[in-house]
């Protein structure tokens, strides 16, 4: 299999989410066909490592020929290599059965279990994902940036300004602009030497999209934080920190990205702290509250 997928991350107990955070990783610019192959693997991945590659071609609706390229399109040499990385990867049956879908009449503890699944799947995918090189490279850049300028719209603007206070606490000069006309001003104002990082799930929204060009063209360095690599986002970037994201129900689907994202946003802090305490030092001396004199 393609070392691209796959991380070496550990984390115990989610090996087969890891590997279907990986995958779902990949699924961002792939042939409608091939696409359709691929959700049949994420929804039924058992039925795929059982099956011959007509039978899945017949469930998916495609020609035989489409569930091979969709194997490699994924990292694979082909379907067999697939098939076997699924025996591979088999941990936990737990995570073949699809996530609940709520109804009206979902319980308290139901939703709230249901809520908790989507978080923890959401990390197992994570694990998954990641590029630890990629992580590496978006902390040199926040290191040694002039300022750092951090966006994203819908749920994706409360990870930008978790990202902008988070890299304040160390020391980073960071800014969140909300507006949208305000942000595109700031960004074409940006130069060699500043960031802009860009948050969407799913890569493509026109917005984001309009700051994250208008920051490139500018000469700053992009990093996305996203679900998928191939999307208009993730191949702008100069960094695509991307979280996977395994296929979770319409009510929680957000919410599983957007904890995934905060955790890249704390890991990147993390060793942005480690990397030079000194600033993270005079940054914390800066956060201390003044005497109350009231």
């Amino acid at each position: 299999m393609n070392d691209d997928v796959g991380n070496g991350v550990s984390l115990d107990g989610g090996r087969l989410g890891q590997w279907i955070g990986g995958i779902q990783a990949r699924c961002g610019n792939l042939a409608a066909s091939e696409a359709k192959v691929v959700a049949l693997l994420l929804a039924d991945p058992l039925f795929v490592g059982a099956s011959t590659t007509a039978q899945v071609a017949a469930r998916a609706g495609v020609s035989p020929p489409s569930v091979v390229r969709a194997a490699r399109a994924i990292g694979f040499t082909g379907f067999t290599e697939l098939k076997i990385e699924i025996a591979r990867a088999r941990g936990t049956t737990r995570f073949f059965a699809p996530p609940e879908i709520l109804g009206a009449d979902a319980t308290s503890a139901t939703v709230l279990e249901t809520s908790i699944r989507a978080g923890t799947d959401a990390l197992a995918a994570l694990a998954g994902a990641v590029e630890l090189p990629a992580v590496d490279e978006a902390v040199r850049a926040i290191q040694s940036a002039r300022q750092v300028i951090a966006y994203g719209t819908g749920p994706s603007a409360t990870v930008a300004a978790d990202a902008v206070f988070r890299l304040r606490a160390v020391g980073v000069t960071s800014i969140g602009i909300p507006d949208h006309l305000s942000a595109m001003i700031a960004t074409r104002l940006l130069g060699p030497g500043d960031v802009v990082i860009a948050v969407s799930s799913t890569g493509r929204t026109a917005a984001t999209l309009a700051v994250a060009d208008a920051a490139s063209s500018a000469g700053a360095s992009l990093i996305a934080i996203t679900n998928q690599y191939g999307t208009p986002l993730a191949t702008l970037a100069d960094v695509a920190l991307v979280v996977g994201g395994a296929p979770l129900p319409a009510q929680m689907a957000a919410a599983g990205s957007r904890l995934a994202q905060l955790v890249v946003i704390d890991a990147l802090v993390a060793m942005l702290a480690l990397r030079d305490p000194e600033r993270s030092r005079r940054a914390e001396r800066a956060g201390i509250d003044l005497p109350d004199i009231s």
